[in-house]
C-alpha cells in the first residue's frame, strides 16, 4: 500500500473488536508446570497453550538445554550447510525418523518454514495444489510462494477433493491439509485423501502439528491412529513446540524427499541452524513422551470431561475428540467479552477471530493439557457457562 498515516487502519480495527493485543508472562506459577502463570501480578491458570503434554516447563528439558548451552554455546552460529549442523540435530533428525517411522528428517526452526520448503519445492509454475480450505496459514503462503495455482477444497470433505482434481486442467502436484485442525480441533479425512492423491499420482503433505504425541496408541499422531503408513502418506510435517515442549519442527519422509529438500529449500539453506540446546531439550521431551504414555492419555481425559461439563452447562462446543475444544461464540465483540471474564475469574483463554476464522465464526479456543486438574476444568466450565449465558445472547447476533 502506498505510504500513508497509519493510525486510521489501528483505529478500525479496534472498531471492529480486531486488533490484537500480547500479553507478558512474568513467571511461572508452579515452577516445572506452564498450566499457571503469573501475568501482571496475577495467577491464572491458562487454558490457551498447545503444551498438550505438559512438557514445557518439565526439568528434564530446562536441565538438556542447560547442559548443551554449557558445551556448545547458545547460538549455532550459521546455517545448517555453513557450519551449524551439530551433533544434536543430528541425534534428534535420527531421533524423529525413528519416531515417525521415515527413512529421514530434517529440522526446521519453525512449522511455518517447514511447510514454505514442502510446498515450494514439490510445486512448480503450471501446477496445481489442493488444500482443505481451513489449512494453516503456512501451507496457503507455500503455495503462494511456489507460484503453483491453489485451489481449495470444502473441509474435511473428500468427495469434493476428488471432484476438484477431476476436472483439474493442470497437473496437481500436491494435496495438502492439516492432520489435526488447530482452529477447529477435528481431523482430516486422510484414509480417503491418501486414496484420492495416489489415483492422482499427487504428492500427500499432512501437518500433523497438533497430532504428533497426543494422538494414536503411542502417540505417533494422526497417521497412527487412521493406520496409515509411510507409503500413503509421503511427507509428514510437525512441529515440536506443541505436545513436546521446546521449539522447531521437521519433515519426516523418503531419503530421496530430505535430500531434495537439502539442495532445493530455501527456507532450509538461507536461515540459521536452530541452536542446539533447543534440539538437546527436544530429544529429552521425546523420551519423557515415550516413557510416560500417561501424559497422552490425561490430556485426551481432561478433554473428555471438558466436553461433558460444556454440554451439560448448555454451552456449544464444536465437534473436537482432541485437546482442542472451541467454545463457538459468533462474534468478536461476544469472544472479548468472555475472555474478559474468564480473565477476572483466574482463568488464561484467547479469544479467537478473524482472519483466524471467518466472520461469524468467532470462537474461545481451549486447550487441555496433561497439567491441568480435574478441579480446575470444572471450575473454568461454570465460569464460563455463566459468561456464556449472560453475554453470547446480548451480543452474537
Amino acid at each position: 500500500m502506498q505510504r500513508q498515516p497509519l493510525e486510521p487502519l489501528l483505529e478500525r480495527l479496534e472498531h471492529a473488536h480486531l486488533r490484537r493485543r500480547r500479553c507478558t508472562i512474568d513467571s511461572l506459577a508452579v515452577p516445572g508446570s506452564r498450566a499457571e502463570l503469573n501475568i501482571a501480578g496475577r495467577r491464572l491458570v491458562d487454558f490457551s497453550s498447545n503444551d498438550y503434554l505438559g512438557l514445557a516447563a518439565h526439568p528434564e528439558l530446562a536441565a538438556a538445554m542447560a547442559e548443551s548451552a554449557v558445551r556448545v554455546g547458545a547460538g549455532s552460529g550459521a546455517a545448517h550447510l555453513i557450519s551449524g549442523h551439530g551433533r544434536e540435530h543430528a541425534a534428534l533428525e535420527e531421533e524423529l525418523a525413528a519416531f515417525t517411522g521415515r527413512e529421514r528428517a530434517l529440522l526446521f526452526s519453525t512449522g511455518y518454514m517447514a511447510n514454505l520448503a514442502v510446498l515450494c519445492t514439490l510445486a512448480d509454475r503450471g501446477e496445481t495444489v489442493l488444500l482443505d480450505r481451513l489449512s494453516h496459514a503456512s501451507l496457503i503462503d507455500g503455495v503462494l510462494l511456489s507460484g503453483a495455482r491453489l485451489r481449495r477444497f470444502p473441509h474435511a470433505d473428500a468427495v469434493a477433493a476428488e471432484h476438484l482434481l477431476g476436472r483439474a486442467t493442470m497437473r496437481t502436484a500436491v494435496v495438502a491439509t492439516d492432520g489435526v485442525f488447530s482452529m477447529d480441533g477435528d481431523r482430516a479425512p486422510l484414509r480417503a485423501l491418501a486414496r484420492i492423491a495416489r489415483a492422482h499420482n499427487a504428492w500427500l503433505v499432512v501437518d500433523d502439528a497438533h497430532g504428533l504425541g497426543v494422538l494414536g496408541s503411542t502417540g505417533r499422531g494422526i497417521l497412527q491412529l487412521d493406520d496409515l503408513s509411510a507409503e500413503d502418506v509421503p511427507v509428514l510435517v510437525g512441529t515440536l513446540g506443541k505436545a513436546f515442549g521446546s521449539f522447531g519442527a521437521f519433515v519426516a519422509g523418503s531419503a530421496a524427499l530430505i535430500e531434495l529438500l537439502v539442495q532445493k529449500a530455501r527456507p532450509y539453506i538461507y536461515t540459521t541452524a536452530l541452536p542446539q540446546p533447543v534440539a538437546a531439550a527436544t530429544r529429552a521431551a521425546l523420551r519423557i513422551a515415550q516413557r510416560e504414555p500417561w501424559r497422552r492419555t490425561r490430556a485426551l481425559a481432561l478433554a473428555a470431561q471438558f466436553r461433558a461439563a460444556a454440554h451439560d452447562a448448555g454451552v456449544a462446543v464444536a465437534d473436537s475428540n482432541t485437546p482442542i475444544q472451541p467454545v463457538l461464540v459468533g462474534s468478536a465483540r461476544a469472544a472479548l467479552e468472555i475472555q474478559q471474564a474468564l480473565a477476572q475469574a483466574g482463568f488464561w483463554v484467547v479469544a479467537i477471530r478473524s482472519p483466524t476464522v471467518p466472520v461469524g465464526q468467532e470462537r474461545l479456543r481451549i486447550t487441555l493439557t496433561a497439567a491441568h486438574r480435574e478441579d480446575q476444568v470444572q471450575a473454568l466450565v461454570d465460569v464460563l457457562a455463566r459468561a456464556w449465558h449472560q453475554i453470547r445472547p446480548e451480543t452474537a447476533a
